[in-house]
């Protein structure tokens, strides 16, 4: 075998059946030798590398194994660039393929060169470059391991043509070990017993859950520790379904667009038991005054991001499932009869008051909240819902409801626009018996809707609602907020036709502009055979409140729901 048959050989052997991405001069072998294995695996071919990329998140947040995306040299390589990045600031394990010029060339300035190793080199968990074609076995294995022991994560592969058209002389090893990579698992015992010491002593505890809940699959671990402690659940938007949103001890997102009842939870706890959070200034706030009354237990598996941002009484490393397994077996040695907590009934009854403070909307026009009420009547538990980034992907947060991990896909920590049709393939194709609803913004959408003609082709059964209010929405809003209304570059115009575009790919196009359409024609789209984009003309102007200042405290966010968080001291 050559090179290129070897790493498809490879990539099988890791179950991989679905790639991502397009052709070029430097990786014809690469895909002539997949050709050859077209029984084993498939590439689908995407119209932009950026929508390749995001595609692979998609099928890897889905399934829970890595998603390979492929670029060619250059511009190819470069375009998969945002989609590594997004997969780095969230913890995403996939592999990204990039062609390279052939290894005497490097260094010559020689067509299509670039330095693709150095340019991922911060937003990955590692980079390597193919020198040897002997190695390249090797070489797939070892990205593979990285990508998903410990936090998961990003792994580019720079593959030089002539190494991919090299004869392969030696046998691929069966398995390989990486020298100072082993990522600690198992927790420390006496961290553990600390943790539930404190724990069992709060009079104030709340869990804040991320995304690394979903990563390690302990969504059901979690569930039990819940029950058996009976403390209330906030998420961030990476750990959103990892918690039944349903469950009366879940009080939804914290942090800037996050529920109110979250944050004052947040803000007014004696003990936060943090499980897999980066504790960005999006979660926080203003450091100055986060969590001034907690103590701080953090559990991660990266032990670079305790303590990184907030100081921590009881730091953990481990995996968040093995540590919540540890967690419910010491507090079941240590604890006494579970009473009813104060806290816990004061946090239910704020809630009950912070969901009435919700205001109706009451207007002609439709509001972004009638969308997702709608839709939270429709869909079942299993349905997969991506987004794009901006109001509605805040308004997705805020107001869906989710039961399941796996079943909200976001870009969070990169903020992606155009992450969510991309996105929504991938989850598709990854699991094509569950459906897939894509809620998408008209600038995010734009931003990579050519991926229209790789769902075309490939009979991807995806629906996309649009939340179309003619502007960059939530820019729109910050300059609505604090710039005084002054609208600098953010009116996308009404000329956009997006059912018109759907029916120029062959795709169902549907336009709802009244709130008596919604039910009817949001059912009949999400039940339709082929693809389906909606166009919801919304309301101009409307906003994702609350909405906490960039730099501002958490106790700011309350108004007139709650009377203010001192008064638990």
């Amino acid at each position: 075998m050559n090179g290129a048959e070897t790493l498809v050989k490879t990539l099988i052997a890791h179950g991989v059946k679905t790639t991502w991405g397009i052709t070029g001069g430097v990786v014809i072998p690469l895909f002539d030798a997949m050709l050859a294995e077209s029984d084993s695996i498939k590439n689908i071919l995407t119209r932009h590398e950026q929508g390749a990329a995001h595609a692979a998140e998609g099928y890897a947040r889905a399934l829970g194994q890595p998603g390979v995306c492929i670029g060619t040299s250059g511009p190819g390589a470069t375009n998969l660039v945002t989609g590594i990045m997004d997969a780095h600031m969230d913890s995403v394990p996939i592999i990204a393929l990039g062609g390279q010029v052939a290894t005497h060339l490097i260094g010559t300035d020689a067509f299509q060169e670039t330095d693709m190793y150095g340019i991922t080199m911060p937003i990955v968990k590692h980079s390597f470059v193919l020198r040897d074609s002997n190695k390249i076995a090797s070489t797939i294995m070892k990205a593979f391991k990285i990508a998903t022991e410990g936090r998961p994560g990003p792994v580019y592969i720079d593959m030089p043509v002539d190494v991919l058209k090299k004869e392969v002389t030696t046998i691929s090893p069966k398995e390989v070990y990486i020298e100072g990579f082993q990522p600690t698992i198992i927790p420390n015992h006496r961290q553990i017993v600390r943790a539930a010491e404190l724990i069992l002593r709060a009079e104030r505890p709340i869990f804040i859950a991320g995304g690394g809940v979903i990563s390690a699959n302990a969504s059901n671990e979690f569930a039990e520790l819940v029950t058996l402690l009976h403390i209330p659940v906030t998420t961030t938007l990476q750990g959103k379904g990892c918690f039944d949103e349903r469950h009366p001890l879940a009080l939804g997102v914290v942090g800037m667009h996050g529920k109110k009842i979250a944050n004052f939870a947040q803000i007014n706890a004696d003990v936060i038991i943090a499980i897999s959070v980066r504790f960005s200034d999006r979660i926080t706030g203003n450091l100055a005054s986060y969590a001034e009354h907690a103590k701080i237990i953090h559990i991660d598996i990266d032990p670079a991001e305790i303590g990184k941002n907030v100081k921590v009484d009881v730091p953990i490393v481990g995996d968040a499932k093995n540590t919540i397994i540890a967690l419910i077996h010491t507090i079941k040695k240590l604890m006494k009869k579970n009473e009813k907590s104060a806290w816990l009934e004061k946090l239910v009854q704020f809630k009950g008051v912070c969901d009435k403070c919700i205001p109706t909307p009451d207007g002609k026009a439709i509001h972004p909240k009638q969308i997702i009420d709608v839709l939270n009547s429709l869909i079942k538990d299993e349905d997969i819902i991506t987004t794009g980034v901006g109001q509605h992907q805040m308004f997705a947060m805020h107001f869906l409801k989710r039961s399941r991990p796996r079943t909200f896909i976001s870009s969070g920590g990169s903020g992606t626009m155009g992450f969510g049709l991309p996105c929504a393939m991938g989850a598709k194709i990854a699991i094509p018996n569950k459906r897939v609803i894509n809620i998408d913004g008209d600038g995010s959408f734009q931003m990579n809707i050519q991926e229209l003609g790789t769902i075309k082709e490939n009979n991807i059964n995806v629906t996309s609602i649009i939340f179309n209010n003619s502007y960059l929405g939530m820019v729109r809003q910050w300059l609505e907020i604090f710039y005084g209304k002054r609208y600098a570059q953010v009116n996308l115009g009404k000329n956009i036709q997006f059912a018109k575009i759907a029916e120029a790919y062959n795709l169902n196009g549907e336009v709802i502009e009244r709130v008596s359409e919604l039910k009817e024609k949001l059912a009949n789209a999400i039940k339709s055979d082929i693809a389906t984009i909606v166009d919801v003309h919304i309301e101009e102007e409307s906003n994702i409140l609350p909405m906490l200042p960039p730099g501002g405290h958490l106790k700011q966010m309350f108004g007139t729901c709650i009377k203010g968080p001192d008064q638990w001291f």
